[in-house]
């Protein structure tokens, strides 16, 4: 999943970009509100983490616009720890959940997994797809109970399907939800990643579906028929 961080405190937002990515996510950082804003406009994400502190428009302007717009993203709101006025102002235009600096990044994390699972139409941390589970609070997907050895993108690529299970997914939005700018991701790539998913995970009933110039769907859960021993001949 995709992240924009606002933050103009360059050690803060490098710590949570390398935290984040480490976890699995895109994180895309800037550093002012114009940046933000732009950035928001203009692009895809599954989060916002928003200083509202920032220069050249405040984090509320930011977040009034978005809200304008009439963007559903989910917004985490980053507030000095005695700005009680900030944090009130900006869950009353849509923010969702706010965190008062310094804080912990173990408990930002949480939050953060349990925002993009709100964007993505809540549910459980757990998501089962027959013989297949995916733990989106330890980022871990396992078969039949063995853990998979996923990398980082096919982690992200596998999410990204289970949450739209039995819809099309085109190339352009796994590009958006899985790559940060800067990045150069041909189609060529995507097709190299679904295959390697396609590898570790299509067993017993498992199918992700090509649409032939469209994209990828995984589709609904069927499990395969268990065969009738026949009978031997009399």
């Amino acid at each position: 999943m995709r992240i924009l961080i606002a933050e103009d405190d360059h050690v803060l937002a490098d710590g949570l970009t390398r935290s984040l990515r480490q976890s699995g996510y895109a994180v895309d950082h800037v550093a002012h509100g114009l940046e933000a804003d732009s950035a928001l406009s203009t692009q895809s994400f599954d989060l916002l983490i928003l200083d509202l502190g920032l220069p050249r428009m405040s984090g509320l302007e930011v977040l009034r616009r978005l809200r304008a717009r009439n963007s559903l993203l989910p917004v985490l709101i980053l507030t000095a720890a005695d700005s009680v006025g900030e944090r009130v102002k900006g869950l009353d235009l849509g923010a969702d959940d706010y965190m008062a600096k310094p804080f912990a990044l173990s408990e930002l994390e949480a939050r953060v997994r349990a925002l993009v699972r709100r964007g993505a139409g809540g549910g459980a941390a757990l998501i089962r797809h027959g013989p297949l589970a995916f733990d989106q609070v330890g980022r871990i997907a396992y078969i039949d109970d063995q853990m998979l050895e996923l990398s980082a993108r096919e982690l992200g690529l596998l999410e990204i399907l289970l949450s739209r299970t039995g819809r099309l997914v085109s190339k352009e939005q796994l590009v958006d939800h899985l790559c940060e700018w800067g990045e150069e991701v041909s189609n060529n790539a995507i097709e190299v990643y679904v295959h390697r998913l396609r590898k570790k995970i299509e067993v017993n009933g498992i199918r992700i579906a090509t649409v032939r110039g469209l994209g990828y769907c995984l589709e609904k859960y069927q499990a395969t028929p268990a065969t009738t021993p026949t009978p031997d001949a009399v």
